[in-house]
């Protein structure tokens, strides 16, 4: 029987992959995609993305979107009293297994592993440990278009945000980033590909150093027209 589970969406590459495999796998059926947004800037946390080009992503995908909103500089514990209550009440719907897209972060797969145990519910990780210069190929080969929306200046140049991810970019990378950036190195948004009824629209807005990290502004195309009719 198909199994209906969680998938935790970040917008990124690596959870487009996971979600690839998934949707190829017949035992599951994707319930709901989860992401947390940041309140103050209502964008998902971490990438920076505004939770419009996120709702419009979900659909272009075809599946439901459940959002856990989440505190500026978020600690821990608020993090985890905000999902846990977001992830019972998908218990309640009979949901028990959660999937996400990490690759090679052991703790990381731990501290998810220990999260939902608390709540009686179990982690699937459907790229873990691929190699990630081959899943890079595999993203880029199969279509998915995406672009970079965060880098960490300690790793990247301002010059990689924005970016399209494409086999250039792959080939610009210092040596020591890994190709998917699994470190941290950079974060991004898919915006068509494999799975997507239609692109998402968008244009490049601001560059900015925010919390220690080059974001790039990406405003969905309503929101352009809509100023400059201004």
């Amino acid at each position: 029987m198909t199994e209906r589970i969680l998938f935790c969406w970040s917008g990124g590459k690596d959870s487009c992959m996971a979600l690839h495999e998934l949707r190829r796998d017949p035992q599951y059926e994707i319930a709901a995609l989860l992401t947390t947004v940041t309140e103050e800037y209502d964008r998902i946390s971490m990438h920076g993305v505004r939770r419009t080009l996120l709702e419009r992503q979900a659909a272009a995908l075809g599946l439901p979107l459940e959002i856990v909103t989440i505190p500026p500089a978020c600690v821990n514990a608020e993090y985890e009293a905000r999902m846990e209550a977001v992830l019972l009440k998908w218990k309640a719907r009979g949901i028990r297994r959660v999937a996400f897209g990490d690759i090679f972060l052991q703790d990381l797969r731990e501290y998810r592993e220990r999260n939902l145990a608390r709540v009686g519910m179990e982690a699937i990780f459907p790229i873990w440990l691929r190699p990630t210069d081959k899943l890079m190929r595999e993203f880029i080969g199969l279509g998915f278009r995406a672009v970079t929306v965060c880098v960490d200046p300690r790793k990247l140049a301002e010059q990689f945000v924005g970016r399209e991810i494409n086999e250039q970019f792959v080939a610009d990378l210092p040596a020591d980033v890994d190709p998917c950036g699994e470190n941290g190195e950079f974060h991004s948004f898919v915006y068509n590909g494999p799975g997507f009824a239609e692109a998402v629209e968008f244009t490049r807005g601001e560059i900015v150093l925010r919390d220690g990290f080059w974001f790039c502004d990406l405003v969905a195309a309503h929101q352009i027209a809509v100023a400059e009719t201004r």
